[in-house]
């Protein structure tokens, strides 16, 4: 029965109803996310420097340990595990939304949710993907440069980028990222901040995320080339600027949840109809 909740969820079985968006509701979330992190960006920025610091101690790690060719899989593997990790950035936008307090400490609120098994599941899923893609990263690196590592960082970019492998390593890493990418926010890109509203399950918070895409293809493309152009912006700050990125990023996909999907109770009344 514990499995049931967590696939099927303990509230109403109706789907949400998804609505149609435009290009301009993109950016209105966007500016929306913004306009949430500036209230108290001191709380925020404090909340996600475990980010940029999780950035420079894989980019340390790697080095260090000469694991070179996983640095970018690592770093890009952000946009991958992203989702749950915005998980109290949803929180207090949620919140805000209330007119309910938003201080720092209340995104660890989403602890005591009802939906925690089921966000906790789709959690262990982006964590899988995110494996599965160092591990494709890795082989596809063999399989153009064998099994010897780079003698050091100087050595692997210039490997990388003056040599026909090295441009194929480019290629079709960016080709694979893209798809293990898309997957992701194909099956996630509104399921947690559903989860925080209403405990539907795993099931029909993937669903309802999928839903989305089909209904809104171009913008929720739209949606995911913003995510991945700021979160290369937040890279090439020394991963600094991710404490910026990060929170704005979660906050604007909380009111990109509230654009495409119905309120609970206007969801209700259509599926009784």
């Amino acid at each position: 029965m514990a499995h049931f909740h967590v696939i099927a969820g303990g509230r109403s079985k109706a789907y949400p109803n998804v609505r149609r968006i435009g290009v301009a509701d993109v950016f209105s979330s966007l500016r929306q996310g913004l306009d949430d992190f500036w209230t108290k960006p001191s709380h925020y920025v404090f909340l996600c420097l475990i980010y940029p610091v999780a950035g420079v101690v894989l980019a340390r790690w790697t080095s260090g340990a000469n694991a070179l060719p996983l640095l970018f899989p690592l770093m890009s593997g952000f946009a991958l595990i992203g989702p749950f990790a915005a998980l109290g950035l949803y929180e207090i936008s949620r919140r805000r939304e209330l007119g309910l307090d938003t201080s720092w400490q209340h995104a660890l609120e989403v602890r005591h949710s009802p939906a925690v098994p089921a966000i906790l599941a789709i959690g262990v899923m982006l964590a899988a993907i995110f494996i599965l893609w160092l591990l494709v990263a890795q082989a596809l690196y063999v399989s153009l440069f064998g099994p010897e590592r780079p003698e050091s960082l100087m050595v692997f970019v210039s490997e990388v980028f003056t040599t026909n492998r090295g441009w194929q390593l480019i290629l079709y890493g960016n080709v694979v990222g893209f798809f293990f990418a898309l997957v992701v926010l194909c099956t996630t890109v509104v399921a947690f901040p559903l989860l925080l509203d209403r405990d539907v399950g795993a099931a029909t918070a993937v669903y309802t995320s999928m839903k989305v895409v089909a209904v809104n293809p171009l913008e929720i493309m739209l949606w995911g080339l913003i995510v991945a152009a700021l979160l290369v912006v937040g890279f090439v700050m020394f991963f600094a600027g991710l404490a910026i990125v990060i929170p704005v990023l979660g906050h604007a996909t909380w009111h990109l949840y509230r654009k495409v999907v119905e309120p609970e109770a206007v969801s209700e009344m259509g599926a009784g109809r």
